[in-house]
């Protein structure tokens, strides 16, 4: 490389990095409280099917004709049907349906418990990452949060918001147990189509259950705003911050990249606040801190490592929406 190419390359390199990642804090902070303002005319199921659907369109079009498209082995489509059905079917569909009596700030919240949970099936499954005092330690005072927050939904906000918190939890077990068995597996396939198959898989379920439960997408109320919110999620929040990440993942360590868990979810509550009119108590918010500090806990220690290590793909567990 010239020295002329170095000095336009060198810029580019400082400022696109952290470009790229404020880019994510900020579109993962505010998909939450997108999601909740389309869900004023739209059915959840359907919502997250259709947003799938033209995130998968987006996809191939950037991939075609420039990565491999296709899976090597038969297992692996096996692989990634089970894990796009945890991944987006049942995480993304319960996480829909919970933000109909969940606010975006507190969805946001249990979301973030995706790392405890990959923790957990990681230390089951892979021999190489066993649990940590401190990571325990940072789990449990993230699900003693978690349990803090749904005791409040239950107490004052009804047994279908308790229910919709404990769904969006369970949809975030999932979603970890996904990232962690394709950990395993190793699939042979660039990240985008990783993704795209993924969705290919969890999308499908997602509109066979909306035709049947929430009827045509036609008959639906498609007014400019929740289109603009479909399209803000598909494109915005789904293509270009899947694209990003895996830009990033060779320039960055894995550790910094999950500080982002610990960035969105009070994006997402401050968003939610100031622009949703969303409250929140005091005891919801001082769970969100546990959730958020048992997630600090269990990153703190692991950058030096992440460091030394060679990134290899994307097991990331964040609470992407």
């Amino acid at each position: 490389m010239s020295a002329q190419s170095k000095r336009h390359w060198q810029p580019k390199a400082r400022w696109g990095v952290p470009a790229a990642w404020l880019t994510l804090c900020a579109v993962w902070s505010s998909t939450w409280l997108v999601i909740k303002i389309g869900l004023r005319d739209l059915p959840p199921i359907s919502y997250a099917g259709i947003r799938f659907l033209i995130a998968i369109i987006v996809l191939l079009a950037v991939s075609y004709g420039r990565v491999r498209l296709l899976p090597r082995r038969a297992l692996d489509y096996a692989v990634l049907a089970f894990t796009g059905v945890l991944m987006f079917a049942v995480n993304y569909g319960l996480l829909f349906w919970g933000e109909l009596y969940v606010s975006s700030g507190l969805a946001a919240v249990l979301q973030a418990t995706i790392p405890i949970f990959g923790m957990l099936f990681a230390h089951l499954m892979l021999p190489d990452e066993p649990l940590r005092l401190h990571k325990l330690t940072g789990a449990l005072l993230a699900l003693g949060g978690v349990t803090m927050i749904c005791g409040r939904l239950l107490g004052f906000n009804g047994l279908m918001a308790f229910w919709a918190g404990l769904g969006i939890v369970f949809g975030a077990a999932g979603a970890a147990f996904s990232n962690v068995l394709l950990k395993v597996r190793s699939i042979q396939l660039p990240p985008a189509m990783m993704a795209a198959w993924q969705m290919i898989f969890g999308a499908t379920p997602l509109l066979v259950i909306g035709f049947i439960m929430e009827g045509n997408p036609l008959h639906f109320h498609w007014s400019a705003l929740s289109i603009f919110c479909l399209f803000y999620l598909a494109v915005i929040g789904s293509a270009l911050t899947f694209l990003l990440l895996y830009w990033l993942l060779p320039r960055m360590t894995v550790a910094r990249l999950q500080a982002i868990s610990l960035i969105t979810p009070p994006g997402a509550v401050a968003l939610g606040w100031a622009i949703g009119g969303e409250k929140f108590s005091l005891w919801s918010l001082f769970g969100a801190c546990f959730v958020l500090a048992g997630v600090w806990m269990i990153f703190r220690k692991g950058e030096a490592h992440e460091a030394r290590a060679k990134i290899r793909r994307p097991e990331i567990s964040l609470p992407r929406t």
